[in-house]
């Protein structure tokens, strides 16, 4: 029995990626890929731990991590915890609904997700980015971004804390106007 939670822990571990911006409505069909040099499972309280150059896979979603830790409550929701080897970023990527080539990326030192929630916040050189093509059409960076994916609502503070200071530096962002066909007068 235990094998069997283990198991299906580890092949929903990514579901708490799925809110992630509006990502792609065919992903949450799609298998779980964990890559890492070890994992380590306690069952009882539930909790799973990924080290070592952490790659997941699920559909268009990707996300790089040296340390992914995974926790499920009593009612099945899931909380995860993505750390970025010292002086590097976590990476996640995914393919979003609404056109041919649309992405969003975030980066931090450290990455939260809670799944009952679906919050995802990006701590220490946070960055945020929506990707036409190749182009960078939102690009949004501080020390500390909240994602809110049920009410599509974010904001931006200058310290990790989530708090913002008038002396602990700049938020920035760069947002482009919408190439949207405008009906002709």
């Amino acid at each position: 029995m235990k094998k069997i939670r283990h198991t299906l822990l580890c092949l929903l571990v990514s579901s708490f990626f799925l809110p992630f911006a509006q990502a792609e409505r065919a992903d949450a069909d799609k298998p779980t890929h964990i890559e890492a040099d070890q994992m380590v499972a306690d069952d009882v309280k539930q909790v799973t731990v990924f080290t070592g150059n952490v790659v997941m896979t699920k559909g268009t979603m990707r996300a790089k991590a040296a340390k992914v830790v995974v926790v499920q409550d009593p009612e099945g929701y899931q909380y995860a915890t993505l750390y970025a080897e010292k002086g590097k970023l976590v990476f996640l990527r995914e393919k979003q609904d609404g056109g041919d080539d649309l992405w969003t990326e975030g980066y931090g030192e450290r990455v939260e997700y809670d799944g009952k929630k679906e919050i995802v916040e990006f701590f220490v050189r946070a960055n945020l980015k929506r990707i036409d093509g190749k182009v960078v059409t939102d690009d949004v960076k501080g020390e500390y971004i909240f994602y809110d994916s049920k009410s599509e609502f974010y904001r931006v503070h200058n310290t990790k804390q989530g708090v913002s200071s008038p002396s602990a530096g700049r938020v920035r962002a760069v947002m482009q106007p919408r190439n949207e066909k405008r009906p002709s007068k």
